[in-house]
């Protein structure tokens, strides 16, 4: 697909990269793009972004690097998505993306009062997601990976809550008919979603949480590679 570009503002863990790739390598297989018809920009060690208008669509990835800390590469990133959103561009944003893309839109982002979100859960859609470009005829019920501690607090006055969990009133939402942010992790399969147990072991134990209990309710999630699929094919049909 021309003109695809993933804003990459961060890294997976280690132990996961060295077996089985990282962030683009995931969204692309979801997506069923090709990696060569694709730009990848590590806005995270500067790389430099080209002018939205002349992209067909982007895909904003994972971090684990904190929005609220407001980093200058953040920051820049920020004030670029919202070019893209007021351009049209179709745009999705994952996890940091999806907490980026309020930020920059005037939401409020900042520690899960809930606490750390990690592992398989429930996405429950309400009921306007049923008229939603991307999410027109999922089940009331999605089942996702999740693994974050920050998230979107408060969302943007003009963006549309789309779907909740138990740990996250505001896991997705929209702006427009082209812009969307998910907190969760549709690119993830199962094996990457018990890596990221594995490699959070010691902070869960910290944090109270059950980490081989966590790690045994983990399942595969077909709907997040379809709802990568569907954003592929919602580009495809503007061109």
């Amino acid at each position: 697909m021309d003109s695809l570009l993933i804003v990459k503002t961060g890294t997976t863990l280690s132990s996961i990269s060295t077996r089985r790739g990282d962030f683009e390598d995931w969204i692309c297989a979801s997506m069923g793009v090709d990696r060569e018809c694709l730009t990848v920009a590590s806005v995270f060690e500067e790389a430099a972004l080209p002018r939205p208008e002349n992209l067909t669509g982007i895909v904003i990835t994972g971090s684990s690097a904190m929005v609220s800390h407001r980093e200058p590469w953040s920051e820049r990133t920020a004030a670029w998505l919202s070019e893209a959103v007021m351009c049209e561009t179709p745009l999705l944003g994952i996890c940091y993306g999806h907490q980026l893309l309020a930020h920059a839109m005037g939401g409020r982002v900042g520690p899960n009062p809930r606490g750390r979100e990690i592992g398989t859960v429930q996405v429950q859609l309400e009921e306007c997601a049923a008229r939603d470009p991307l999410l027109s005829g999922f089940p009331d019920s999605l089942r996702m990976h999740v693994s974050h501690l920050e998230s979107v607090l408060e969302l943007p006055g003009d963006a549309v809550r789309l779907g909740a969990s138990d740990g996250d009133p505001n896991a997705v939402f929209s702006i427009g008919s082209t812009a969307w942010g998910v907190q969760f992790h549709p690119e993830f399969d199962a094996d990457v979603m018990r890596g990221y147990i594995e490699g959070r072991r010691e902070q869960l134990g910290a944090e109270g949480i059950d980490a081989d209990e966590r790690r045994d309710q983990v399942a595969e999630c077909p709907d997040g590679t379809e709802l990568l699929g569907r954003f592929t094919r919602l580009l495809r049909g503007r061109r």
